[in-house]
């Protein structure tokens, strides 16, 4: 079966695209649970979201059906500690975020940047030239979270302008930052998410910004 364009399919991402055919997207681009059991005590009033579901491991067999179905390359963010679990990636991206995450703290340095494992596929091109593989880009301000891992609309931008590619899948979509992207760029889109409550908003976030593009007209 071939996936609906712009549309947010509710469930498990893995029993979703295995229905579908090879190279039926052209990009793959997805920030997955990393495989940390991620869940911030940094809030004054107690934290607002639940911890990820599947966030014991990282998705290989998701990440594997990732590659059978994009034409043109797979995006996905990690930490430096996944790069032993998944495929050796073509490039890794680095996202200076300039703030420091929990962790060790007398131990171990202050986490300030992520990654984003990249892999090319037999028709990828790049779109105006070589790109850098830093992204100076500044996190979304907790107080604006939508999804406890929230990434800022502007580097699922910088990915998809810089890349070819007219249909993105993300399957771990969470509150849609990655097709709120694909909207503004005028891209098709192809949303997986297993969190209800998540593809509402994400929903909420895409119907919100084809008013603002109406609006630009």
């Amino acid at each position: 079966m071939t996936p609906e364009l712009n549309k947010i399919y509710v469930g498990d991402c893995l029993e979703i695209m295995r229905g579908w055919p090879d190279k039926c997207v052209d990009l793959v681009v997805t920030d997955p649970p990393y495989g940390m059991n991620y869940h911030s005590n940094h809030y004054k009033d107690g934290n607002p979201f639940e911890p990820l579901t599947g966030d014991g491991a990282y998705p290989l067999e998701a990440l594997s059906e990732a590659f059978r179905l994009a034409s043109k390359a797979v995006f996905s963010f990690c930490r430096w500690n996944n790069l032993a679990d998944i495929p050796k990636p073509k490039s890794f991206i680095v996202w200076a975020k300039n703030n420091w995450t929990s962790g060790d703290l007398e131990h171990e340095y202050g986490r300030a940047w992520e990654g984003i494992a990249f892999w090319p596929q037999s028709n990828h091109s790049f779109r105006g030239g070589r790109p850098s593989d830093v992204y100076d880009l500044r996190r979304v301000p907790p107080t604006a979270l939508n999804h406890p891992t929230e990434k800022p609309v502007s580097i699922m931008e910088r990915i998809l302008d810089s890349n070819a590619g007219d249909i993105i899948l993300d399957p771990f979509c969470g509150s849609g930052t990655t097709l709120v992207a694909a909207e503004r760029l005028g891209r098709n889109w192809i949303g997986i998410e297993i969190n209800p409550d998540y593809a509402a908003i994400a929903e909420k976030r895409i119907a919100a910004e084809r008013a603002q593009l109406k609006l630009a007209i």
